[in-house]
């Protein structure tokens, strides 16, 4: 089983804040998830190909068409809720 150090240092290491009521109840759930991962380690994969997908698509992605806008500019910057300058929209700073 973990320890309640152990749970505290993934945690930390994952950015995630943990109550100690927390530690304890993941300590054991976390020892579950390892000893069923131990589990299907004793599963023979000999000669069993490494597999990332099983749908047997290679890509599905489509080729970027460019096509012509059906609007203008001024038609856009016109349903900007935000305000227009230079025919531009302004937004806020974001530095």
């Amino acid at each position: 089983m973990l320890t309640e150090e152990e749970v505290r240092k993934i945690a930390d290491l994952a950015r995630v804040r943990l109550t100690d009521e927390q530690v304890k109840k993941f300590a054991g759930q976390l020892s579950n998830v390892l000893d069923y991962v131990e589990i299907l380690s004793e599963v023979d994969t000999e000669g069993v190909r490494p597999t990332s997908q099983v749908t047997g698509l290679a890509n599905v992605m489509g080729e970027d068409v460019i096509e012509p806008s059906a609007s203008s500019r001024e038609e856009l910057l016109g349903c900007s809720e935000l305000p227009v300058d230079s025919k531009q929209v302004r937004v806020m700073k974001t530095i």
